[in-house]
């Protein structure tokens, strides 16, 4: 990417700031409020908040996490939001390759992140981010790069196929919801990244990662996990999805260039 230093430069820049106005996102699209022209205020004190006090990272660490005008604590997941996509924005950025392949590498993990915080804050994963992921997903696989638009349409029938054949049969088994259809449609972005071939490996990170949290969260509570108590999936196959855009394909198809 020679001479693309101030392209880098600004999509490093543009993390945090990306990171802002998906918490916003987040943080609306269940309330169904205005994600667009509906002013940031402190949700204590309903005060709008000047252009000053929403420089991302910044104006967080300056206020101490406290609103300036009644001192209401803001939440840290939007700060965390923030240093995330930042990180994500880096970390594209190292892994180099055109123009193009920095820019979609930084989106879908920004669009991670977002899915991953609506799922642990929500337990929802809203058709907003999920469709902005699929486009993203199709985008790297059309990239010169990428894997090609059939292996992501296989990728993503197998996937959200398979997910929504679980989530019917469950349906059929046990009477109720075992896995939200968010997650199958987070499947089709999902799916269409990993292909495939890397789509087993995928969902076993995730599979694994979410045991993990399980397993820990029953060492440090006494009370039995229920049964039916929700658990936040989607979460965990976006950080599997992160992992294996970090480590790369891992099974490559003869002829696959």
């Amino acid at each position: 990417m020679s001479g693309a230093g101030p392209l880098l430069a600004l999509v490093i820049l543009l993390g945090p700031a990306v990171g802002s106005f998906l918490g916003v996102l987040v943080d609306r699209l269940p309330r169904h409020e205005d994600t667009v022209f509906q002013r940031s205020a402190c949700r204590n004190c309903g005060v709008a908040l000047p252009f000053w006090r929403m420089i991302p990272i910044l104006s967080f660490v300056l206020a101490r996490g406290r609103c300036g005008t009644c001192g209401a604590a803001i939440p840290p997941w939007l700060f965390y939001m923030e240093l995330t996509c930042l990180g994500g924005s880096v970390l594209a950025v190292l892994q180099g390759g055109t123009a193009v392949d920095v820019i979609l590498s930084a989106a879908f993990l920004w669009m991670l992140t977002a899915l991953a915080a609506a799922d642990l804050l929500w337990l929802r994963l809203f058709d907003p981010l999920t469709a902005a992921l699929a486009l993203i997903a199709f985008g790297m696989a059309m990239a010169p790069a990428g894997a090609g638009l059939a292996q992501a349409a296989l990728g993503t029938l197998l996937g959200a196929g398979s997910f929504a054949i679980l989530r019917w049969s469950y349906w059929l088994w046990r009477g109720r919801e075992g896995l939200g259809l968010g997650d199958v449609k987070l499947m089709v972005g999902l799916g269409a990244f990993a292909g495939p071939y890397d789509l087993p490996l995928l969902i076993l990170l995730a599979a694994l990662s979410a045991l993990g949290v399980a397993l820990l969260q029953r060492l440090l509570s006494p009370a039995p996990l229920a049964p039916d108590r929700p658990l936040p999936f989607g979460a965990a196959l976006c950080a599997a999805a992160a992992v294996l855009w970090l480590i790369g394909p891992q099974l490559v198809p003869v002829g696959w260039n």
